[in-house]
């Protein structure tokens, strides 16, 4: 079922994305009196699952699920019609239109995406605001770390105070901003005296690979909220709300201090210290051998943290939700820039619809999927930037080619670049989708 939420979000956000990037080039088209000859959600090699017609255009949804089109006359994409573009120029075909006319219905998708995105953000922050963990309220407790943040020399309980001089006031930006920006040195806080703590060369390319949300996370108090079926502290006395302190008096008080220290007692029969209300107890209890008693935190993290929260009016929302978008781009454009690092080596990290289906939550929850669908909208329009044949960027290229040089690329050539565009294309699906099957089995 897990799965199936998952595939039902992925399909609904490419659906909403491709619809949106393909109407930019229709729109523009039909604005200069261009004709469109299909729009096509997903692709329908062989056959479609629907199809109509209205006003000369032909509408429908095919089968394979890797995208969509508008087949544009006289223009030559991925229908590759070499028989079309052999008869004289109309005045309704894409060929015979100014090159500024035919560079803004290139550049029209784009366009959509990114207002897309712009205007999602808009309606998000109008309906659930905003809302993060501080920095400084994480450390009130300090932070817990994994093997790799503790192999780069932070310690549970450190408190993060800048990163390459920089204070980050949103917890969870910290990790990408490591990386993004490729920082150095993290300052932190630890047993009241300042620390600056030196990563590594290669501390992005480890980061990129280690893909871990415990890398950097925050230290709650164990307070116990529920149990299993199966649970030695239910058994030894544990009720909700004890608080866990620690184990034969060696003192452990936070969940992840905690869930790391009992490893060291499994099979053994230990004192568990708890404090319920005003008083002190030991539980005795046999720890199992996979080191678990069988307690699950509270998960109310309010009652740990004080979370930043703002509303927004729409009037408030507009300039808000422009600045997520800016800051959307850049901070993808960096991503972009890391996957051609050598030293990075991101593109090992590269991902096909698995990856990108497995970011969608498990329970649909709207607020999450249109996050998702906003910077999934900003992926798209930057990546169909790229000056490759056969995607949104390559024939900007040569438009702007026969702009500065006054003359068009000939039909021979714009053939060949949209093969070799194409195949290119196909290698980089074939890439990145056989990355997450290898991922699968290891």
């Amino acid at each position: 079922m897990e799965i199936f939420v998952k595939i039902v979000q992925l399909l609904l956000s490419l659906s909403i994305l491709v619809i949106v990037h393909e109407f930019g080039h229709f729109a523009a088209a039909k604005i200069f009196k261009t004709r469109v000859e299909k729009f096509y959600l997903f692709f329908n090699p062989w056959f479609s699952i629907f199809k109509f017609t209205y006003k000369g255009t032909e509408y429908g949804m095919g089968w394979l699920p890797l995208g969509g089109y508008v087949k544009i006359s006289g223009m030559i994409d991925e229908s590759m019609d070499k028989e079309a573009m052999k008869l004289p120029p109309q005045d309704y075909e894409f060929r015979s239109k100014p090159a500024w006319q035919r560079l803004i219905i290139m550049l029209g998708g784009v366009f959509m995406n990114v207002v897309l995105a712009f205007v999602i953000y808009i309606g998000m922050l109008t309906v659930y605001g905003e809302q993060y963990l501080p920095t400084s309220e994480v450390n009130r407790y300090g932070i817990a770390t994994d093997s790799l943040s503790r192999e780069f020399g932070l310690r549970n309980g450190d408190k993060i105070l800048k990163i390459d001089g920089q204070f980050i006031e949103d917890f969870s930006k910290i990790p990408i901003t490591i990386i993004l920006e490729n920082a150095r040195i993290i300052e932190v806080e630890r047993a009241g005296q300042k620390q600056q703590i030196q990563l590594p060369e290669n501390a992005v390319s480890r980061l990129v690979k280690h893909d871990s949300p415990l890398f950097l996370s925050f230290r709650i108090p164990f307070i116990a909220g529920a149990f299993p079926e199966e649970s030695v502290a239910r058994d030894a006395g544990m009720k909700a709300g004890d608080t866990i302190l620690g184990i034969n008096g060696i003192t452990m008080k936070y969940f992840q201090d905690f869930r790391e220290g009992i490893q060291q007692f499994k099979n053994q029969d230990v004192l568990v210290n708890v404090k319920r209300g005003n008083d002190s107890l030991a539980l005795a209890m046999a720890v199992p051998e996979e080191g678990l008693i069988g307690v699950y935190p509270t998960s109310q993290l309010s009652d740990f943290f004080a979370f930043n929260e703002k509303s927004y009016n729409l009037l408030e929302a507009i300039p808000a939700g422009m600045r997520k978008t800016v800051d959307g781009i850049g901070g993808y454009l960096k991503q972009l820039k890391l996957l051609v690092s050598p030293e990075v080596k991101a593109y090992e990290s590269v991902g096909g619809f698995i990856a990108i289906g497995s970011i969608f939550p498990a329970d649909f929850h709207w607020e999450s999927f249109w996050r998702l669908t906003a910077f999934l909208s900003i992926m798209l329009a930057v990546l169909n930037l790229l000056p490759i044949p056969a995607l949104d960027g390559g024939h900007v290229m040569f438009l702007f080619y026969e702009i500065i040089a006054g003359r068009k690329p000939s039909d021979k050539f714009m053939e060949v670049a949209q093969i070799i565009g194409m195949v290119l294309l196909f290698s980089l699906l074939i890439f990145a989708n056989g990355n997450d099957v290898l991922k699968l089995f290891r």
